[in-house]
């Protein structure tokens, strides 16, 4: 189960609930982040921290917490640990005022605060002690047993098995892992037929290396997986990459990291406020750094749902 700590009465408008993932980062989570929520109360910021346990937990406190009253949240780990928070969040209750989400990143990837800057925990923490906060777009996903929210990125096909390899496999070498699963990957590589339609248009079925659906720029660490993506303008960036082989996406993967990658034949890239998906089955898919089986139906953005302390 989940732990709390320092249940100081979470009506008070001003108190920050961090939820830390101890094991985010190798560990190195559970080690540092003490020292780091110090600093905050010693900058005046009133803090209660909740640890987690097992997966599920952050959403579970997040929900539990936001229903007593608290706004304000930060999310101690890495990219998964920001999406169970947003999924304990959402779908906002009628009448909720807008939450606050704040971050220390010590996970491995991380991805979502590169789009604000590389200096990462320094820059993250300087936030959160100015009260530095803009508004963000959520993005909330319609599968056929519910719904996921999320605030950098899903993909399916391709991107969605290296993700699954990473973790299973490569997570201990943090970043580099998720490149270790890239080649591991283009070893079986095939191109998997979706269906789906943008902003209401005809339904597409082709076959594809993989679908990306963003709401921030970076994946994986420094992966730029969607170079002109904006996490305000109400938008997602869709990129889709078409049919490679091996030897191609080999040769093209180095350009992900300058998000140069759109330019090439095989890829598309477009804006959309909605998708809708005729898959009929459960597939594989990566959302905000985490693997996980749904059958895909409807994507929505929601516009400038959430306040990032960034």
């Amino acid at each position: 189960m989940a732990r709390a700590r320092r249940g100081s009465g979470f009506m008070n408008a001003e108190l920050y609930l961090a939820i830390v993932n101890p094991a985010a980062g190798g560990g190195r989570c559970g080690r540092r982040a003490p020292e780091a929520i110090k600093r905050l109360r010693d900058a005046g910021l009133e803090v209660d921290v909740a640890y987690t346990t097992q997966a599920g937990d952050a959403t579970k406190l997040a929900c539990e917490a936001q229903q007593k009253g608290v706004k304000h949240f930060i999310s101690v780990g890495g990219d998964g640990t920001g999406y169970e928070i947003v999924n304990g969040l959402f779908p906002l209750p009628e009448g909720e005022d807008i939450p606050t989400l704040g971050f220390l990143p010590m996970g491995t990837g991380n991805s979502f605060l590169r789009d604000f800057t590389d200096q990462g925990a320094l820059y993250a923490e300087k936030a959160l002690k100015e009260k530095k906060n803009r508004l963000c777009d959520v993005i909330r996903l319609e599968h056929s047993e519910g719904q996921i929210f999320f605030i950098n990125l899903l993909s399916l096909g391709f991107v969605a098995d290296i993700c699954a390899t990473r973790n299973a496999r490569f997570q201990p070498w943090g970043e580099f892992g998720y490149v270790l699963s890239v080649l591991s990957e283009i070893a079986h590589l095939k191109s998997k037929s979706f269906s789906w339609k943008v902003n209401g248009l005809a339904m597409e079925t082709k076959p594809t290396t993989f679908l990306s659906i963003n709401n921030s720029r970076f994946t994986g660490g420094k992966m730029m997986m969607a170079p002109h993506a904006a996490t305000d303008d109400g938008m997602a960036d869709l990129i889709e990459v078409g049919e490679m082989g091996r030897f191609s996406l080999l040769k093209a993967f180095p350009k992900i990291f300058k998000g140069t990658h759109v330019r090439l034949d095989q890829v598309k890239e477009s804006k959309v406020r909605s998708m809708e998906f005729s898959l009929k089955e459960k597939i594989p898919i990566m959302v905000d750094g985490e693997v996980t089986r749904v059958e895909p139906q409807r994507l929505d953005v929601l516009p400038k749902a959430l306040k990032v302390s960034v």
